[in-house]
């Protein structure tokens, strides 16, 4: 069964928010503001994801996701803008 994951930060007026549904494959939607900016399928272990935040000019950020290979492990997602790593925290959705 998959089981999908949230994470969410506010950050410099702008809501960020990931999503990962883990089963057979992994789906990872990287939302800003409520929209989608970034929907990729990726593989268990280490993605890296690029997105900008609605600037002016446009603001670069990375999401960085660790997957466990194997067990029931919670996915790591690090947000990654300004030169400074946030940890994003999570919580499991039903």
């Amino acid at each position: 069964m998959p089981r999908r994951h949230h994470f969410h930060l506010d950050h410099l007026g702008h809501s960020i928010t990931v999503n990962i549904r883990s089963g057979v494959s992994r789906d990872v939607e990287v939302l800003v503001d409520g929209k989608e900016v970034v929907h990729q399928r990726v593989r268990a272990g280490s993605s890296v994801l690029t997105a900008e935040l609605p600037e002016d000019p446009a603001q670069p950020f990375q999401i960085r996701i660790h997957q466990p290979r194997f067990g029931s492990s919670v996915p790591q997602c690090v947000l990654s803008l300004d030169d400074v790593d946030r940890t994003m925290p999570s919580r499991l959705v039903a």
